[in-house]
Order: C-alpha cells, then sequence, then structure tokens
C-alpha cells in the first residue's frame, strides 16, 4: 500500500476512536465525542493533535487482541480567543475512557508542554477509571498526573470540565486543578459509587445524589461551575479564560474601555436605614464593575460569600464580597474556605482583588466550632496576609469583630480601605456591647428595657460609624457610595506597579 494512502488510513481509524456504534451510543445518552468537544472548545482550525497513533501495551485479559489508535484520549495543544492552550480530552467509546500507562503518558507529555512554555492546561473528563485489566501501571499513570498537577499549580492555569463519569482515583486530578466544571445530568464524580456506599453505610443514594452537578456545586464544593450541557460547560471555559493570564508570570488580558462617568448614584440608596435589614451584595458589585462583566464562581456553594471575576476599567479583578442575603453575611466553615481558596488563585496569577465587607463576624454555635471555624477561618485569613497582589477594601456596613481583621483590613495588608457612611467598625454589635459593657446599669434600672436602648443608642454614637478607624488610619477615606467605582478605579491605577515579596521560606503552612 501507498504509505501516504496507509497514513490516511490511520488517521481515519483514529479519528473513529472506538468506532461508528460507540459514538452513536454516546450520542444518544446526550454526550459528545472526545473530538467535538475539542472542536467546540479551540479556536476553528488551531488544534494540533499529539499522540494520535499511540496504542496500549497490554497482553493480559484479551487487550492484545483490543488496539484502538489514540487510547482512549485524544491530546494537544491550540488556541482559544487567540491564545495557546493545552486540552486532554478522554474518549469514552475507547475502553470507557479508562486510564492506562499509554492513556496516562499522553496527558503528562502535554502537561509538561505547558509548564514548559507558560500556557493553560484544560482537561475534559469523561472516563470509567483506572483500567483495571493493567493493574498497578494504571495507578501509576494516574499519581504521574497528580504530580504534574501539583508541580503546576500556581504556575498555570488549570480547568477540569467533568463530562461523565469520574471516579475514584481519577477524581484527585480535577480537586487539584483550579476550576472544575460539571455537567447537569450526565457528568458524575465521586471517591466511591453508590453501590460501595450502600454496601458499607447502608445509604440508598443514586449516583446524581451521591456526585453529580447540583451535589457538588451546593454541597461539597467541589464544582466551582454547574452547566447545563456540554456547550455551556465549554462556554464556561472560554469566558473563564478571559480573566486570566496565561501563567504566574503573565498579567491578565485587558479588556478595550473607554473612560466615561464613573459615578454611579444607584449606591447611594442600596444600604438600608434598618442595620439588621438584608440587601443584595450583587447588586453593588454590579453597579462597581464594568457593566455585564462580572463571572460568579462557586455560584450555589456558601453562599453567605460572593466570589468572582470582572473587569473593572477594562481590567480582570477578583472580587470578594460579603452577601447580607445569606446568613446576614456571617462567616462560616464553607464561606471560610470558599473565600480563601478564590484569594489564593488570584494573588497566584497576579489579579488585583476587590473586597467588599459586611460582616457581622463569625457564626457560632457547636456544628461551626467541632467542624473547625477556629481553622477555617484562619484559611481565609492566612491568604489574605499571604497575598502580594494590589488589594482594595471597600466596608459597606457591618464590619464587626474579628471578622473585620479576616476581610481584607489594613492590619493585614490592604494596600487602600474605603468605607462607605453607614460602615459600623466595632468589637461586636451595639446590642450586645451594651449587654456587656452596661450589665449591671441595666440590671439595676427601674426601667431595664428603657436603659438597655438608651446604652445601645450611647454605644451606636460612639462606636457604629467609620470615623474612629478612618482617625487612626485604618479607613484612608470616608466616601460616598455613588464615588465607590471612581476611587476603585483610580486606586488600582495607582497601584498598578505595586511590588511587594513574601520572606524567604520554601513555603508557608497554611492551617489546612
Amino acid at each position: 500500500m501507498d504509505k501516504l494512502n496507509l497514513l490516511e488510513q490511520k488517521r481515519q481509524e483514529a479519528l473513529l476512536g472506538g468506532g461508528e456504534d460507540r459514538i452513536k451510543s454516546q450520542h444518544e445518552k446526550g454526550k459528545l465525542t472526545a473530538r467535538e468537544r475539542i472542536n467546540l472548545l479551540m479556536d476553528e482550525g488551531s488544534f494540533q493533535e499529539l499522540g494520535m497513533f499511540v496504542k496500549h501495551r497490554s497482553r493480559d485479559f484479551g487487550l492484545d487482541k483490543q488496539q484502538y489508535l489514540g487510547d482512549g484520549v485524544v491530546t494537544g495543544y491550540g488556541t482559544i480567543n487567540g491564545r495557546l492552550a493545552y486540552v486532554f480530552s478522554q474518549d469514552f467509546t475507547v475502553f470507557g475512557g479508562s486510564l492506562s500507562e499509554a492513556h496516562a503518558e499522553k496527558i503528562v507529555k502535554i502537561m509538561d508542554l505547558a509548564l514548559k512554555n507558560g500556557a493553560p492546561v484544560i482537561g475534559l473528563n469523561d472516563s470509567g477509571g483506572a483500567r483495571i485489566q493493567e493493574g498497578v501501571v494504571s495507578l501509576a499513570g494516574y499519581a504521574d498526573i497528580f504530580y504534574r498537577n501539583t508541580r503546576a499549580s500556581g504556575v498555570v492555569p488549570q480547568i477540569s470540565a467533568i463530562l461523565g463519569p469520574c471516579a475514584g482515583g481519577a477524581v484527585y486530578s480535577p480537586a487539584i486543578t483550579d476550576f472544575n466544571i460539571m455537567v447537569e445530568k450526565n457528568s458524575y464524580m465521586f471517591v466511591t459509587g453508590p453501590n460501595v456506599v450502600k454496601t458499607v453505610t447502608h445509604e440508598e443514594v443514586t449516583s446524581a445524589e451521591l456526585g453529580g452537578a447540583q451535589a457538588h456545586s451546593s454541597k461539597s464544593g467541589v464544582a466551582h461551575f454547574a452547566a447545563k450541557n456540554e456547550l455551556d460547560a465549554i462556554n464556561h471555559i472560554k469566558l473563564l479564560l478571559t480573566y486570566i493570564p496565561q501563567n504566574c508570570e503573565d498579567l491578565p488580558p485587558e479588556k478595550n474601555y473607554k473612560p466615561t462617568d464613573e459615578c454611579r448614584p444607584i449606591l447611594d440608596k442600596i444600604i438600608p436605614d434598618n442595620s439588621n435589614q438584608p440587601y443584595d451584595i450583587k447588586e453593588v458589585i454590579c453597579n462597581v464593575v464594568d457593566e455585564g462583566s462580572f463571572m460568579e464562581v462557586h455560584k450555589n456553594y456558601a453562599e453567605n460569600i460572593v466570589v468572582g471575576f470582572a473587569h473593572l476599567a477594562g481590567k480582570s479583578v477578583g472580587i470578594i464580597a460579603n452577601q447580607p442575603m445569606h446568613l446576614a453575611g456571617v462567616l462560616d466553615n464553607h464561606s471560610s474556605i470558599k473565600g480563601a481558596r478564590f484569594v489564593r488563585f488570584c494573588d497566584s496569577f497576579n489579579i488585583p482583588m476587590l473586597v467588599l465587607v459586611d460582616v457581622p463576624g463569625f457564626l457560632p454555635g457547636t456544628d461551626q466550632e467541632w467542624n473547625g471555624i477556629i481553622m477555617n477561618g484562619a484559611k481565609l485569613l492566612y491568604a489574605f496576609s499571604e497575598a502580594t497582589v494590589p488589594r482594595i477594601t471597600v466596608i459597606t456596613r457591618k464590619a464587626y469583630g474579628g471578622a473585620y481583621d479576616v476581610m481584607n483590613s489594613k492590619h493585614i495588608g490592604a494596600d487602600l480601605n474605603f468605607a462607605w457612611p453607614s460602615a459600623e467598625i466595632a468589637v461586636m454589635g451595639a446590642k450586645g456591647a451594651s449587654e456587656i459593657i452596661f450589665k449591671k446599669e441595666i440590671t439595676e434600672a427601674e426601667n431595664p428595657a428603657l436603659k438597655h436602648k438608651e446604652k445601645e443608642d450611647e454605644y451606636n454614637e460612639l462606636f457604629a460609624n467609620p470615623y474612629n478607624a478612618a482617625a487612626r488610619g485604618y479607613i484612608d477615606e470616608i466616601i460616598k457610595p455613588r464615588q465607590t467605582r471612581e476611587r476603585v478605579i483610580r486606586g488600582f491605577k495607582m497601584l498598578e506597579n505595586k511590588v511587594d515579596t513574601l520572606p524567604k521560606k520554601k513555603h508557608g503552612n497554611i492551617p489546612l
């Protein structure tokens, strides 16, 4: 046979994966093939495949009679919105996308190239797990990938899309990556499946209930995004990449922006007169950042804190904000972990941070204490304290107790701290404080309730305002809410060339 014809024949064979019947089965499940996913993700015509003709080397259990070019994963590089990216896409039509020695080597190869060339790695996961017939070499392949994930962490962005099953040891690679996107109905992740759970704990649970997109995006926090379908998941990846740089030595991409009147009078009306009445912090965010630019991360998890990316005068920023609409915006175990993880990502990749504060403190209770609120709250404190990127804080209302310190206060390295006139910066709320400070007077009063109200008003007048903090320089400026966008844009412009370094060390010991 002519050599060119042979090459073309083998290429066509590789493009078919597990064959037309299995491709049809994949489509019937509402799933795309590995190559269809890549074609949607990468710029048209830009994808360069590597390892198309790789085959497994196993001979046991009849595998020597089942050879598929590519061995269940498509790997290579190309561009997304004109920027270099590396991708692997597992092919469920070949051995259920199971990971073999050769399969793992292909993934490792593109991860090594990504590290050398400073570009993101995107994993499109759809795999039944380890290829059991290969035994320990399959496990070794997973470990090789985990090792690269860890080495690449904080060097290049890593994004995982879970587009089918991801179980057992396979879950730990996505767990190390920066962002996980799951698809509703068709994807799930768990260390042990429903059958094992039933055997060990006698719990009856479905795959979706145990590890579906809804469970992981709202309960565990493993998934940062829950997409409606595969196209939606791929669009999430593309959008996410518009906010983040290629690597840790790069700066985030900028959007064209023409300066206009940055005053936002609507912000003057957002804070309710009653300090205990909630309001939606997302209204503040959307009226401070560029219109339509806010991309929320972990939307359904720990909703008492809001994190996400936005553009401010065309430049990428990370947003961390307490949400009074949920649990009054308190910090608890889950919100502390959520916030800390996002802060560390932004700091790793040179993304300035805007912090909006309305926090009444840490959530009290045995559940919080026994589940580690001390250690988990310290994670957020540590993350902010360690960060060297430009950081600006705006206190919109409450900033009480230790939570004031933790939420990017001046004392832990924030560069600029603004407060609205409605800000209340104190050790605790007036009601609780007056009960402690004036306990004797209230108890002995002819009308304890009236005396308590009198002392509460006295405490409010003295401490429930931003002026004491401003007098000591902890607040740089008290601003009208309408001025927030303009002041923050100016602040980040001033901080563009900020240089800050950590003390020389191998690494810190964050309270994990």
